[in-house]
């Protein structure tokens, strides 16, 4: 049978509000009744099927969107947290304990990083940071305690593709969990359809799409769900990192936009990161055919969308970089500002800001280069015209290709 894509499961979705509206009623209380002191007595057991207990645990407003996620990854259930954060260390510390060990990725998100690298060994948690794409590193990686094989679809901010299929077969084979950031790739890759056993999302970013919200999810088996949202031992209920319902609704509302922001996005950052690398720069971006993780995103995502919104571009110092972004805010053609996947283009210098928890030894040795510049891809309309008032950017600071030292 073929599978639904994950653009038709959030067309497919239909929450009616309790009066009828469009849109579900917002659940705006902190703490539900019960018709039965036996009811709430259930549900501290785990046994009140069907009933809300403190908004802390879920909400109305909550357990729509996590349905709706859930549908989206195409998991048993889902929920959603305070922030992406807030899912990652949740999702790390039910897996993990005392004595055990996670294989990691070498290049994540610089707060996962240092969560892994620097927060989890004061509870005896200890991490290993290896290439993702090599395979053989990977298991070899793998000790006797490793309990999480954790990954980024496409990795931040090196855009490394993760050979999911591949990583799923050594998951299983070791018995480890296999948890993978889908942040960057929502819609284009479905990590769980691919092997995944936890996929985790910073609603932050693409999901939501106006950057004024913070909010992330884990999506899972309903076996895992349940056991993070365990009132005596889940860390999604001990943790307290809950998503207040007023800003789960509004991700629910942006949810249903997505297909068409992504392949929007998507458009526009292909465009942009052939015409860079025409002028002979160097670029990163899987959907550029002679990138080394072109074939492996082919093989994993969904055509219809394209290669997502975001790409590097190095031009070969910190000080070129920071000029650069300077004067595209001034021509308005982005802001200089972390995040993504806001409707305007955002930049900035991951070596200095979104990765600078790791150390610059590591940095260099992973790729990340200080000329390194990542970009967020806005909707712009015109993208022909983004580029060449980008292109001007350049020509007015004389950085050319033969200039830039890679």
């Amino acid at each position: 049978m073929k599978k639904s894509s994950a653009a038709k499961s959030i067309q497919d979705l239909q929450f009616f509000g309790e009066f009828g509206g469009v849109n579900p009623s917002i659940s705006d209380s902190s703490t539900y009744t019960f018709l039965s002191a036996q009811s709430m007595a259930d549900t501290f057991e785990g046994k009140g099927e069907g009933c809300y207990l403190y908004s802390r645990h879920t909400s109305p407003s909550g357990l729509y969107l996590s349905e709706a996620l859930a549908k989206m990854e195409a998991t048993e259930s889902a929920h959603v947290f305070a922030s992406g954060m807030g899912a990652i260390t949740s999702v790390i510390l039910q897996l993990c304990k005392a004595g055990d060990h996670i294989v990691s990725s070498r290049t994540v998100y610089g707060g996962t990083y240092a969560f892994m690298k620097n927060f989890t060994p004061k509870f005896q948690i200890e991490s290993n940071f290896v290439d993702i794409t090599d395979l053989n590193s990977v298991e070899n990686a793998i000790q006797k305690n490793t309990k999480v094989l954790y990954c980024e679809t496409v990795s931040n901010p090196l855009m490394e593709v993760a050979n999911i299929q591949a990583l799923s077969k050594i998951a299983q084979k070791h018995k480890v969990t296999l948890v993978v950031d889908n942040t960057f790739t929502p819609l284009i890759l479905r990590p769980k359809e691919l092997g995944a056993d936890v996929v985790i999302h910073s609603l932050t970013k693409f999901i939501n799409g106006s950057s004024d919200t913070v909010g992330g999810a884990v999506c899972a088996s309903e076996e895992f769900i349940n056991a993070l949202k365990d009132v005596n031992d889940g860390a999604a209920m001990l943790l307290g990192q809950t998503l207040d319902s007023l800003r789960a609704s509004s991700v629910l509302k942006n949810l249903r936009t997505l297909p068409i922001r992504m392949k929007q996005h998507s458009a526009n950052a292909l465009y942009l990161a052939n015409a860079f690398q025409e002028l002979g720069f160097r670029v990163i971006y899987p959907g550029l055919e002679k990138a080394k993780s072109h074939e492996i995103m082919k093989n994993q995502m969904d055509k219809n969308i394209g290669f997502g919104g975001l790409f590097c571009l190095d031009l070969g110092s910190l000080e070129k970089a920071n000029l650069f972004m300077e004067m595209l805010q001034h021509k308005n053609l982005g802001y200089l500002a972390v995040s993504l996947g806001f409707y305007k283009t955002l930049f900035s210098a991951p070596g200095s800001s979104t990765s600078s928890e790791i150390a610059e030894e590591e940095q260099a040795t992973m790729g990340l280069s200080e000329g390194l510049v990542r970009f967020s891809i806005g909707l712009d309309y015109a993208i022909e015209d983004t580029f060449n008032e980008m292109k001007k950017c350049l020509e007015i600071l004389d950085i050319k290709p033969s200039n830039v030292l890679i």
